[in-house]
């Protein structure tokens, strides 16, 4: 079992921002599995169940989307870690990333959270900072643009054109994080 961890801020307000990035992810692969979200009955967060792929061998997961708000989005994620019983080598948290460029994406196990408020968040509630990460590249504000107005402000229409290239491509690393690893991943998709 796998647990795909899409992080954002519930609420139409948010749902174009940057930092809302990781649910747009959750949401793709939620289409691409035929699963459909529904909320969870012991954690504040909306919860899709799929295989995939087709036959028993299958990989299941659960796509998740907290409704906590980004900062407090620990809590739901190791409450499904609890109730499914996925082990952290086993989560994968989707989420924006100040730190590389628009358009880069990139995968991790472990290591810091970059100021990132909803990792911290999950790393606290997990205990451990050892889950796998896909890092959706935002870029840096511009000028001297606070780094929190930012990431709450929507994708430029630049941006927006290749946002869903964007989002398919996050989706294809964690379908190939599940499928073949960590290594084989970044070997893949960081080279492109």
């Amino acid at each position: 079992m796998w647990l795909v961890a899409g992080l954002g801020n519930p609420g139409r307000e948010y749902e174009h921002n940057r930092h809302n990035v990781g649910f747009l992810v959750a949401d793709l692969l939620a289409g691409r599995t035929g699963s459909r979200f529904g909320r969870h009955r012991r954690a504040v967060a909306d919860v899709a169940e799929a295989r995939l792929g087709v036959g028993a061998d299958a990989p299941a997961l659960v796509l998740a989307k907290p409704l906590t708000y980004m900062n407090l989005s620990g809590g739901p994620v190791a409450g499904l870690a609890a109730f499914y019983k996925v082990v952290p080598e086993q989560i994968i948290a989707v989420h924006d990333e100040l730190d590389l460029p628009y358009g880069v994406v990139r995968t991790k196990l472990g290591g810091g959270e970059g100021g990132h408020n909803g990792l911290r968040s999950v790393s606290q509630s997990l205990a451990t900072k050892d889950y796998l990460r896909v890092r959706i590249g935002i870029g840096r504000p511009p000028g001297r643009q606070d780094p929190a107005d930012f990431v709450l402000s929507d994708f430029t229409p630049a941006q927006r054109k290749e946002l869903d290239f964007l989002v398919d491509r996050a989706a294809d690393i964690v379908e190939s994080l599940i499928r073949v690893g960590l290594e084989p991943t970044q070997n893949a998709f960081h080279a492109a």
